[in-house]
């Protein structure tokens, strides 16, 4: 017997932001296209559906707000205190039950998806939050290829965008490989490239036409350079000291045409 093939970890999360209406119009469309045209893809969309109705078939209990507290506990889930909070229904703790296995489930498989967002958490902290999360996965790329020409057209076959990836080799900055990370609801194309030991993120989101950076930021202990240009906002961030990490933003920056002035 053939032991069904899952899809990666980030096909995983696009597959389930589908299901959930999270994901924008272009990459929606995007997705549902390989899923058309994909075996694995089909069977975990098909699965994903079939188990999210079957949650929605079960009896609806009433649960005490004891194990209800206990469950947003362990997810990590923040509820603001109040003496007149009601148990929930039955059906209701499992949707939340069901989505914080898929968190661990990505977690242990090394994929790089941020979860559900707090309202107070900023582009930059969940930029940093990825960047963590690839150091301690098994590996930081779904894509491990230093040629640009393997990299841009697999990020393009997997959402419908890619990134320029600048060979900065010369410079001392390796091209690793690329990603999809799932930052806000959206998926967005990542390069990875590599200084000595350390590596360097670069989350590249759709932009409008124009030019603008680069701002220098700091977010969960790590450096970050923030630009726009070539269609798309990127941010670098890197646990590289400061001066090194304007060097590759400027290089990056360089080769793609970029020339906006540095923001006071």
């Amino acid at each position: 017997m053939t032991e069904a093939r899952l899809p990666p970890e980030a096909d995983l999360v696009l597959l389930n932001a589908l299901v959930d209406g999270e994901l924008d119009a272009p990459t929606a469309a995007a997705i549902e296209r390989r899923i058309a045209d994909e075996p694995e893809m089909g069977k975990a969309h098909e699965a994903i559906v079939v188990t999210r109705a079957a949650l929605a078939r079960l009896e609806r209990e009433e649960v005490g707000t004891r194990l209800l507290d206990r469950i947003e506990s362990g997810a990590g889930i923040s509820v603001p205190a109040s003496p007149q909070r009601q148990p929930r229904g039955l059906a209701d703790w499992r949707a939340m039950a069901a989505s914080v296995v898929v968190a661990f489930v990505m977690a242990g498989g090394g994929g790089y998806w941020l979860g559900a967002t707090r309202p107070s958490e900023t582009t930059s902290d969940l930029v940093a939050s990825t960047h963590r999360r690839s150091l301690l996965a098994a590996s930081p790329v779904d894509i491990a290829s230093s040629d640009r020409h393997t990299v841009k057209p697999w990020l393009d076959n997997r959402i419908g965008i890619s990134p320029p990836a600048p060979d900065l080799a010369a410079k001392g900055f390796s091209l690793v490989g690329g990603r999809v990370d799932v930052i806000g609801g959206r998926a967005v194309p990542t390069l990875v490239y590599r200084h000595n030991e350390h590596l360097i993120t670069v989350v590249a989101e759709p932009a409008a036409a124009g030019t603008s950076g680069p701002q220098s930021k700091q977010a969960d202990g790590y450096n970050m350079v923030r630009w726009t240009g070539s269609g798309f906002s990127y941010w670098a961030v890197s646990d590289l000291e400061r001066a090194e990490l304007d060097g590759f933003a400027e290089g990056y920056r360089i080769a793609t045409g970029v020339t906006a002035a540095p923001e006071p």
